[in-house]
């Protein structure tokens, strides 16, 4: 189970700036237990890197990145101490190996994964507000 920290930082740091290709490239990875996706370092040889990595790969700021990207995606675009983060710590610790670990954070990127597009669809079907003068 995720621990209630990493749960927080999720929600309040990491989903905010996660765009939508990075989402879904994020759970891609994880349902496929993807050897592209590591722990213990940022970036081994581009393509394998962690979930920042990945993530920042797939963001408009950060895309243009190799090695530094997930660092640099954590610090600058999420506002985190790459170096404190919740998540990676867990990641880190437990390991890409840990199914457990690995199935919450499945979980917890199809759910927003799920919600994203239930939004984008209501957006899509809302009719459009007209301003009368």
């Amino acid at each position: 189970m995720l621990s209630p920290e990493c749960l927080e930082e999720l929600r309040l740091a990491w989903l905010p700036h996660i765009s939508d290709a990075g989402l879904d490239r994020l759970v891609d990875l994880l349902e496929k237990n993807s050897p592209l996706l590591i722990h213990g370092c940022f970036t081994r040889a581009v393509p394998m890197g962690c979930l920042a990595t990945h993530i920042a790969w797939h963001h408009p700021r950060t895309c243009h990145l190799t090695l530094d990207a997930g660092i640099t995606w954590l610090h600058h675009v999420a506002g985190l101490n790459p170096a404190t983060s919740q998540v990676l710590r867990e990641w880190d610790r437990r390991g890409v190996h840990d199914w457990e670990l690995r199935a919450d954070l499945l979980a917890f990127f199809r759910t927003e994964q799920r919600l994203r597009r239930t939004r984008q669809r209501a957006e899509e079907t809302a009719p459009a507000l007209v301003e009368v003068s």
